[in-house]
Protein backbone atom coordinates (compact mmCIF):
# COMPACT_ATOMS: atom_id res chain seq x y z
CA UNK A 1 0.00 0.00 0.00
CA UNK A 2 1.61 3.38 -0.94
CA UNK A 3 0.25 6.66 0.72
CA UNK A 4 0.36 10.72 -0.58
CA UNK A 5 -1.00 13.49 1.55
CA UNK A 6 1.02 13.79 5.19
CA UNK A 7 3.33 11.92 3.96
CA UNK A 8 4.70 8.44 2.78
CA UNK A 9 3.83 5.01 4.25
CA UNK A 10 6.79 3.07 5.62
CA UNK A 11 7.33 0.52 2.81
CA UNK A 12 9.07 -3.25 3.94
CA UNK A 13 12.35 -4.05 2.48
CA UNK A 14 13.22 -7.04 1.30
CA UNK A 15 11.48 -10.59 0.51
CA UNK A 16 12.32 -12.14 3.67
CA UNK A 17 11.21 -9.02 5.72
CA UNK A 18 7.83 -8.60 3.76
CA UNK A 19 6.98 -12.43 4.98
CA UNK A 20 8.00 -11.78 8.19
CA UNK A 21 5.63 -8.88 8.46
CA UNK A 22 2.99 -10.69 6.74
CA UNK A 23 3.20 -13.39 9.31
CA UNK A 24 3.55 -11.02 12.10
CA UNK A 25 0.28 -9.51 11.29
CA UNK A 26 -1.60 -12.39 11.60
CA UNK A 27 -4.68 -12.21 14.49
CA UNK A 28 -5.18 -14.49 17.51
CA UNK A 29 -8.36 -16.20 14.63
CA UNK A 30 -5.32 -16.46 11.99
CA UNK A 31 -2.80 -18.03 14.37
CA UNK A 32 -4.92 -20.11 15.96
CA UNK A 33 -6.20 -21.94 12.33
CA UNK A 34 -2.57 -21.87 11.71
CA UNK A 35 -1.83 -23.94 14.90
CA UNK A 36 -5.35 -25.98 14.11
CA UNK A 37 -3.92 -27.26 10.91
CA UNK A 38 -0.39 -28.31 12.08
CA UNK A 39 -2.01 -29.86 14.63
CA UNK A 40 -4.69 -31.64 12.32
CA UNK A 41 -2.18 -32.11 10.17
CA UNK A 42 -0.09 -33.83 12.28
CA UNK A 43 -3.05 -36.03 14.27
CA UNK A 44 -3.99 -37.67 10.92
CA UNK A 45 -0.32 -38.34 10.29
CA UNK A 46 -0.13 -40.59 13.69
CA UNK A 47 -3.77 -41.66 13.26
CA UNK A 48 -3.43 -42.58 9.67
CA UNK A 49 -6.49 -40.34 8.77
CA UNK A 50 -6.19 -38.68 4.97
CA UNK A 51 -9.39 -36.71 5.71
CA UNK A 52 -8.16 -35.02 8.52
CA UNK A 53 -5.35 -34.36 6.96
CA UNK A 54 -7.15 -32.38 4.41
CA UNK A 55 -9.47 -30.63 7.09
CA UNK A 56 -5.66 -29.42 8.74
CA UNK A 57 -4.20 -27.95 5.44
CA UNK A 58 -7.24 -25.98 4.84
CA UNK A 59 -7.02 -24.76 8.03
CA UNK A 60 -3.55 -23.71 8.22
CA UNK A 61 -3.11 -22.26 4.16
CA UNK A 62 -6.70 -20.07 4.71
CA UNK A 63 -4.84 -17.84 7.19
CA UNK A 64 -1.08 -18.10 5.12
CA UNK A 65 -3.64 -16.96 2.05
CA UNK A 66 -5.05 -14.27 3.76
CA UNK A 67 -1.58 -12.67 4.55
CA UNK A 68 -0.06 -12.90 1.26
CA UNK A 69 -3.33 -11.56 -0.36
CA UNK A 70 -3.69 -8.12 2.23
CA UNK A 71 0.44 -7.71 1.99
CA UNK A 72 0.37 -7.66 -2.07
CA UNK A 73 -2.69 -5.94 -1.92
CA UNK A 74 -1.85 -2.30 -3.08
CA UNK A 75 -3.51 0.99 -2.28
CA UNK A 76 -3.21 4.61 -2.88
CA UNK A 77 -4.54 6.51 0.15
CA UNK A 78 -4.08 10.00 0.51
CA UNK A 79 -4.43 11.31 4.24
CA UNK A 80 -4.09 14.97 5.59
CA UNK A 81 -4.78 16.04 9.30
CA UNK A 82 -6.45 19.71 10.44
CA UNK A 83 -6.17 21.13 13.29
CA UNK A 84 -9.10 23.77 14.61
CA UNK A 85 -7.39 25.40 16.39
CA UNK A 86 -3.73 24.81 16.36
CA UNK A 87 -3.05 26.80 19.19
CA UNK A 88 -5.82 26.76 22.26
CA UNK A 89 -5.27 27.84 25.89
CA UNK A 90 -4.70 25.30 28.52
CA UNK A 91 -7.72 23.94 29.49
CA UNK A 92 -9.60 24.27 26.27
CA UNK A 93 -10.24 21.56 23.42
CA UNK A 94 -9.37 21.61 19.98
CA UNK A 95 -10.70 19.03 17.57
CA UNK A 96 -8.39 17.21 14.96
CA UNK A 97 -9.91 16.56 11.80
CA UNK A 98 -8.63 13.61 9.55
CA UNK A 99 -9.35 12.89 6.09
CA UNK A 100 -8.77 10.09 3.99
CA UNK A 101 -9.06 9.76 0.20
CA UNK A 102 -8.49 6.72 -2.05
CA UNK A 103 -6.55 8.13 -4.85
CA UNK A 104 -6.31 4.79 -6.79
CA UNK A 105 -8.33 3.01 -9.16
CA UNK A 106 -9.45 -0.03 -6.93
CA UNK A 107 -11.78 0.06 -4.30
CA UNK A 108 -10.12 -0.53 -0.49
CA UNK A 109 -11.03 -2.85 2.00
CA UNK A 110 -12.12 -2.50 5.33
CA UNK A 111 -9.36 0.33 6.85
CA UNK A 112 -8.69 1.05 10.65
CA UNK A 113 -7.35 4.56 11.34
CA UNK A 114 -5.35 5.00 13.98
CA UNK A 115 -3.76 8.29 15.23
CA UNK A 116 -0.83 8.97 17.65
CA UNK A 117 -1.61 11.23 20.69
CA UNK A 118 0.69 11.86 23.82
CA UNK A 119 -1.29 10.10 27.02
CA UNK A 120 -1.72 13.84 28.37
CA UNK A 121 -4.55 14.87 25.66
CA UNK A 122 -6.44 11.86 26.56
CA UNK A 123 -6.73 8.13 24.74
CA UNK A 124 -5.48 7.26 21.67
CA UNK A 125 -8.57 7.69 18.67
CA UNK A 126 -9.30 4.75 16.62
CA UNK A 127 -11.99 4.70 13.66
CA UNK A 128 -13.08 1.70 11.24
CA UNK A 129 -13.65 3.21 7.86
CA UNK A 130 -15.74 1.14 5.63
CA UNK A 131 -14.93 0.33 1.71
CA UNK A 132 -13.53 3.52 0.06
CA UNK A 133 -14.61 3.25 -2.99
CA UNK A 134 -12.24 4.41 -6.06
CA UNK A 135 -12.02 8.08 -6.24
CA UNK A 136 -14.09 8.12 -2.77
CA UNK A 137 -12.93 10.09 1.07
CA UNK A 138 -13.58 9.75 4.27
CA UNK A 139 -13.61 12.61 7.05
CA UNK A 140 -13.70 11.49 10.90
CA UNK A 141 -12.69 13.69 13.56
CA UNK A 142 -12.52 13.59 17.75
CA UNK A 143 -11.08 15.94 20.17
CA UNK A 144 -8.23 16.93 22.18
CA UNK A 145 -7.78 18.68 25.74
CA UNK A 146 -5.05 19.38 27.63
CA UNK A 147 -4.67 21.25 31.49
CA UNK A 148 -1.05 21.37 31.14
CA UNK A 149 0.59 23.65 28.40
CA UNK A 150 2.95 23.23 26.01
CA UNK A 151 3.50 21.19 22.45
CA UNK A 152 2.07 18.13 21.74
CA UNK A 153 3.27 16.40 18.56
CA UNK A 154 0.04 14.36 17.09
CA UNK A 155 0.94 11.48 14.58
CA UNK A 156 1.89 9.78 12.56
CA UNK A 157 -1.08 8.35 11.33
CA UNK A 158 -1.23 4.54 10.97
CA UNK A 159 -3.72 2.27 8.74
CA UNK A 160 -4.49 -1.07 9.51
CA UNK A 161 -5.72 -3.55 6.82
CA UNK A 162 -7.75 -6.46 7.52
CA UNK A 163 -8.99 -9.15 5.33
CA UNK A 164 -12.95 -10.07 5.39
CA UNK A 165 -12.01 -13.24 7.34
CA UNK A 166 -10.26 -11.03 10.21
CA UNK A 167 -7.27 -13.20 9.65
CA UNK A 168 -4.79 -10.65 9.42
CA UNK A 169 -4.11 -7.29 10.10
CA UNK A 170 -0.96 -5.01 8.90
CA UNK A 171 -0.40 -1.18 9.56
CA UNK A 172 0.86 1.21 7.61
CA UNK A 173 1.96 4.30 8.92
CA UNK A 174 2.37 7.91 7.39
CA UNK A 175 5.85 10.02 8.13
CA UNK A 176 4.98 13.45 8.72
CA UNK A 177 2.81 14.48 12.31
CA UNK A 178 1.35 17.83 13.22
CA UNK A 179 2.17 19.84 16.71
CA UNK A 180 -1.05 21.21 18.75
CA UNK A 181 0.14 24.23 21.32
CA UNK A 182 -1.12 24.56 24.65
CA UNK A 183 -0.74 27.99 25.79
CA UNK A 184 -1.69 29.32 29.06
CA UNK A 185 -4.71 30.57 30.34
CA UNK A 186 -5.36 34.58 29.31
CA UNK A 187 -7.62 36.41 31.35
CA UNK A 188 -8.92 39.81 30.21
CA UNK A 189 -7.87 42.69 32.24
CA UNK A 190 -9.62 46.24 32.96
CA UNK A 191 -8.31 48.94 31.06
CA UNK A 192 -6.67 50.29 34.29
CA UNK A 193 -4.05 53.26 33.80
CA UNK A 194 -1.05 52.34 36.40
CA UNK A 195 1.80 54.69 37.54
CA UNK A 196 3.85 55.35 34.32
CA UNK A 197 1.27 54.40 32.01
CA UNK A 198 -0.33 56.12 29.09
CA UNK A 199 -1.98 55.04 26.00
CA UNK A 200 -0.07 54.03 23.38
CA UNK A 201 -0.94 57.01 21.23
CA UNK A 202 -2.42 60.10 22.42
CA UNK A 203 -2.09 63.51 24.44
CA UNK A 204 0.66 63.82 27.02
CA UNK A 205 3.02 61.36 25.59
CA UNK A 206 6.80 61.98 24.69
CA UNK A 207 7.54 62.44 21.42
CA UNK A 208 10.99 61.66 19.32
CA UNK A 209 12.49 61.69 15.84
CA UNK A 210 10.93 59.39 13.53
CA UNK A 211 13.20 56.94 12.20
CA UNK A 212 14.80 57.03 8.48
CA UNK A 213 12.27 57.55 5.74
CA UNK A 214 9.91 59.10 7.92
CA UNK A 215 9.52 62.64 9.05
CA UNK A 216 11.44 64.46 11.24
CA UNK A 217 11.73 67.83 13.10
CA UNK A 218 14.87 69.13 11.26
CA UNK A 219 13.58 70.76 7.59
CA UNK A 220 13.94 69.36 4.03
CA UNK A 221 13.91 70.45 0.49
CA UNK A 222 10.42 71.00 -0.73
CA UNK A 223 9.29 67.56 -2.33
CA UNK A 224 6.00 67.66 -5.26
CA UNK A 225 3.12 67.06 -3.28
CA UNK A 226 3.94 68.93 0.14
CA UNK A 227 1.68 70.60 1.86
CA UNK A 228 2.80 74.45 1.34
CA UNK A 229 1.73 74.97 5.27
CA UNK A 230 4.66 73.36 6.15
CA UNK A 231 7.13 75.39 4.54
CA UNK A 232 9.78 76.55 7.08
CA UNK A 233 10.49 79.95 5.99
CA UNK A 234 13.28 80.68 7.74
CA UNK A 235 15.30 77.72 6.32
CA UNK A 236 14.23 78.79 2.90
CA UNK A 237 15.44 82.20 3.50
CA UNK A 238 18.96 80.45 4.41
CA UNK A 239 19.22 77.61 1.81
CA UNK A 240 17.69 79.69 -0.72
CA UNK A 241 15.59 76.67 -1.56
CA UNK A 242 11.95 76.00 -0.60
CA UNK A 243 12.39 73.69 2.80
CA UNK A 244 9.66 72.22 4.64
CA UNK A 245 9.18 71.41 8.46
CA UNK A 246 9.43 67.13 9.25
CA UNK A 247 6.52 66.71 11.47
CA UNK A 248 7.00 64.81 15.16
CA UNK A 249 5.82 61.57 15.34
CA UNK A 250 4.61 60.30 18.80
CA UNK A 251 6.66 57.34 20.78
CA UNK A 252 4.94 53.92 21.34
CA UNK A 253 4.63 53.46 24.76
CA UNK A 254 6.79 50.85 25.95
CA UNK A 255 5.55 48.10 28.87
CA UNK A 256 8.49 45.31 30.10
CA UNK A 257 6.72 41.90 31.15
CA UNK A 258 9.72 40.46 33.79
CA UNK A 259 8.96 36.84 34.62
CA UNK A 260 10.96 35.22 37.40
CA UNK A 261 11.40 31.31 36.30
CA UNK A 262 13.48 30.10 38.95
CA UNK A 263 13.03 26.79 40.03
CA UNK A 264 14.32 27.92 43.23
CA UNK A 265 11.50 30.58 43.96
CA UNK A 266 8.41 28.41 43.81
CA UNK A 267 7.04 25.01 45.15
CA UNK A 268 4.44 22.67 44.28
CA UNK A 269 3.65 21.63 40.33
CA UNK A 270 0.84 21.26 38.29
CA UNK A 271 -1.51 23.05 36.62
CA UNK A 272 -2.79 25.03 39.63
CA UNK A 273 0.92 25.87 41.20
CA UNK A 274 2.43 29.02 41.55
CA UNK A 275 4.64 29.12 38.87
CA UNK A 276 1.78 28.25 36.54
CA UNK A 277 -0.08 31.37 37.71
CA UNK A 278 2.61 33.33 37.01
CA UNK A 279 3.08 32.38 33.33
CA UNK A 280 -0.64 32.50 32.83
CA UNK A 281 -0.33 36.37 34.61
CA UNK A 282 1.94 37.34 32.52
CA UNK A 283 0.63 36.10 29.27
CA UNK A 284 -2.82 37.89 30.43
CA UNK A 285 -0.90 41.37 30.92
CA UNK A 286 1.39 40.82 27.34
CA UNK A 287 -1.72 40.19 25.69
CA UNK A 288 -3.46 43.48 27.49
CA UNK A 289 -0.62 45.64 26.93
CA UNK A 290 -0.58 44.67 22.98
CA UNK A 291 -4.10 45.43 22.57
CA UNK A 292 -3.72 48.66 24.45
CA UNK A 293 -0.89 49.81 21.19
CA UNK A 294 2.07 49.45 24.30
CA UNK A 295 5.73 48.09 22.51
CA UNK A 296 6.14 45.05 24.51
CA UNK A 297 8.39 42.93 25.87
CA UNK A 298 9.07 39.64 27.71
CA UNK A 299 11.72 39.03 29.63
CA UNK A 300 12.70 36.10 32.29
CA UNK A 301 15.37 36.16 35.02
CA UNK A 302 17.68 34.57 32.64
CA UNK A 303 17.83 38.02 30.47
CA UNK A 304 16.37 36.26 27.96
CA UNK A 305 13.47 37.54 25.34
CA UNK A 306 11.69 36.16 22.86
CA UNK A 307 12.98 35.21 19.60
CA UNK A 308 12.60 37.55 16.62
CA UNK A 309 11.76 40.52 19.31
CA UNK A 310 13.46 43.55 18.27
CA UNK A 311 14.62 45.79 20.58
CA UNK A 312 11.78 47.66 21.48
CA UNK A 313 9.57 44.82 21.94
CA UNK A 314 6.73 44.03 19.72
CA UNK A 315 4.61 46.42 18.30
CA UNK A 316 0.89 46.54 19.37
CA UNK A 317 -2.04 47.87 17.37
CA UNK A 318 -0.62 47.14 14.08
CA UNK A 319 -1.29 44.66 11.86
CA UNK A 320 1.41 42.59 13.46
CA UNK A 321 0.06 42.16 16.97
CA UNK A 322 -1.62 39.53 16.82
CA UNK A 323 1.34 37.85 14.71
CA UNK A 324 3.39 39.18 17.64
CA UNK A 325 0.94 37.64 20.79
CA UNK A 326 1.03 34.13 18.98
CA UNK A 327 5.15 34.39 19.23
CA UNK A 328 4.93 35.04 22.73
CA UNK A 329 2.38 32.81 23.58
CA UNK A 330 4.36 30.27 22.28
CA UNK A 331 6.98 30.58 24.03
CA UNK A 332 5.52 30.55 27.28
CA UNK A 333 3.90 27.88 25.89
CA UNK A 334 7.17 26.16 26.35
CA UNK A 335 8.50 28.11 28.95
CA UNK A 336 10.05 26.07 32.25
CA UNK A 337 11.65 26.48 35.22
CA UNK A 338 15.70 27.86 34.69
CA UNK A 339 18.29 26.93 37.29
CA UNK A 340 19.16 30.39 38.60
CA UNK A 341 19.91 31.57 41.71
CA UNK A 342 18.69 35.09 41.11
CA UNK A 343 17.77 37.85 38.63
CA UNK A 344 20.81 39.89 37.90
CA UNK A 345 20.96 39.25 34.30
CA UNK A 346 17.36 40.74 34.11
CA UNK A 347 18.16 43.63 35.71
CA UNK A 348 21.75 44.10 33.79
CA UNK A 349 18.52 44.10 30.29
CA UNK A 350 16.59 46.74 32.16
CA UNK A 351 19.19 48.96 33.31
CA UNK A 352 20.46 49.22 29.89
CA UNK A 353 17.48 51.89 28.85
CA UNK A 354 14.24 53.48 30.32
CA UNK A 355 11.62 50.39 30.16
CA UNK A 356 8.51 52.49 30.55
CA UNK A 357 5.99 50.48 32.68
CA UNK A 358 7.56 47.55 34.02
CA UNK A 359 5.28 44.35 35.41
CA UNK A 360 7.35 42.09 37.38
CA UNK A 361 5.41 38.21 38.16
CA UNK A 362 8.18 37.23 40.94
CA UNK A 363 8.70 33.75 43.15
CA UNK A 364 10.20 33.94 46.55
CA UNK A 365 12.38 36.66 47.40
CA UNK A 366 15.71 36.54 49.49
CA UNK A 367 17.02 39.93 50.74
CA UNK A 368 19.31 40.18 48.35
CA UNK A 369 17.17 39.10 45.23
CA UNK A 370 14.61 42.23 46.12
CA UNK A 371 17.35 44.27 46.95
CA UNK A 372 18.05 43.41 43.23
CA UNK A 373 14.10 44.09 42.36
CA UNK A 374 14.21 47.30 44.20
CA UNK A 375 17.03 48.78 42.16
CA UNK A 376 14.75 47.80 38.71
CA UNK A 377 12.25 50.36 39.79
CA UNK A 378 15.47 53.29 38.65
CA UNK A 379 14.92 52.54 34.85
CA UNK A 380 10.88 52.67 34.63
CA UNK A 381 8.27 55.06 34.50
CA UNK A 382 6.26 53.08 36.44
CA UNK A 383 6.52 49.35 38.27
CA UNK A 384 4.15 47.05 39.60
CA UNK A 385 5.42 43.34 41.00
CA UNK A 386 2.80 40.29 41.73
CA UNK A 387 4.77 38.22 44.33
CA UNK A 388 3.64 34.98 45.21
CA UNK A 389 4.97 33.35 48.53
CA UNK A 390 4.93 29.87 48.32
CA UNK A 391 4.28 29.65 51.65
CA UNK A 392 0.42 30.34 50.34
CA UNK A 393 0.38 28.19 47.70
CA UNK A 394 1.81 25.14 49.02
CA UNK A 395 -0.47 24.93 52.06
CA UNK A 396 -3.90 24.81 52.71
CA UNK A 397 -6.09 27.88 52.43
CA UNK A 398 -7.17 27.61 56.46
CA UNK A 399 -3.47 26.96 57.62
CA UNK A 400 -2.25 30.23 56.03
CA UNK A 401 -2.72 33.30 58.42
CA UNK A 402 -2.80 35.76 55.14
CA UNK A 403 -2.52 36.67 51.96
CA UNK A 404 0.96 37.77 52.63
CA UNK A 405 2.22 35.50 54.88
CA UNK A 406 5.89 35.19 54.96
CA UNK A 407 6.23 37.57 52.36
CA UNK A 408 5.75 41.06 54.06
CA UNK A 409 9.09 42.74 54.56
CA UNK A 410 9.79 41.66 50.90
CA UNK A 411 6.66 43.70 49.83
CA UNK A 412 7.43 46.39 52.15
CA UNK A 413 11.12 46.82 50.61
CA UNK A 414 9.34 47.10 47.41
CA UNK A 415 7.01 49.03 48.23
CA UNK A 416 9.84 51.99 49.59
CA UNK A 417 11.45 51.45 46.71
CA UNK A 418 8.91 52.90 44.80
CA UNK A 419 7.22 49.88 43.55
CA UNK A 420 3.08 48.97 43.06
CA UNK A 421 3.61 45.79 45.16
CA UNK A 422 0.98 43.02 46.07
CA UNK A 423 1.30 39.44 47.34
CA UNK A 424 -0.70 36.86 45.79
CA UNK A 425 -2.67 34.29 47.62
CA UNK A 426 -3.90 31.04 46.29
CA UNK A 427 -6.85 31.20 44.23
CA UNK A 428 -7.10 35.06 43.67
CA UNK A 429 -7.77 36.72 40.10
CA UNK A 430 -5.60 38.36 38.08
CA UNK A 431 -8.20 40.76 36.89
CA UNK A 432 -8.56 41.59 40.98
CA UNK A 433 -5.26 41.92 41.80
CA UNK A 434 -5.03 44.50 38.55
CA UNK A 435 -7.80 46.88 40.15
CA UNK A 436 -5.88 46.54 43.32
CA UNK A 437 -2.93 47.54 42.03
CA UNK A 438 -4.60 50.69 40.25
CA UNK A 439 -6.05 51.67 43.72
CA UNK A 440 -3.02 51.61 45.62
CA UNK A 441 -1.47 53.78 43.24
CA UNK A 442 -4.34 56.17 43.24
CA UNK A 443 -3.60 56.27 46.64
CA UNK A 444 -0.34 56.93 47.20
CA UNK A 445 -0.52 59.72 44.48
CA UNK A 446 -3.82 61.25 46.51
CA UNK A 447 -1.21 60.99 49.84
CA UNK A 448 1.51 62.59 47.74
CA UNK A 449 -0.62 65.70 46.78
CA UNK A 450 -0.30 64.22 43.01
CA UNK A 451 -3.13 64.12 40.55
CA UNK A 452 -4.90 60.94 39.53
CA UNK A 453 -5.65 60.75 35.72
Amino acid sequence: MSTAGTGQAEADRGEKGGVRTALAGLTTRGRSFLAAGVAAAVCSYVLGQADLLRVGLLLAVLPLVCATVLYRTRYRVAGSRRLSPARVPAGSEARVHLRMDNISRLPTGLLMLQDRVPYVLGPRPRFVLDRVEAGGRREVSYRVRSDLRGRYPLGPLQLRLTDPFGMCELTRSFSTYDTLTVIPRVEPLAPVWLSGEAKGYGDGRQRSLALAGEDDVIPRGYRYGDDLRRVHWRSTARYGELMVRREEQPQRARCTVLLDTRGIAYAGAGPDSAFEWAVAGAASVLVHMLERGFSVRLLTDTGNAVPGEGGDGFAGASQESADAAGLMMDTLAVIDHSDGAGLSRAYDVIRGGNEGLLVAFLGDLDEEQAAVVTRMRQRSGGAVAFVLDSGTWTREPSDVPGPLHGSGERLRMLREAGWTALGVPRGVSLDELWRQADRERRGVAAASGGEGP
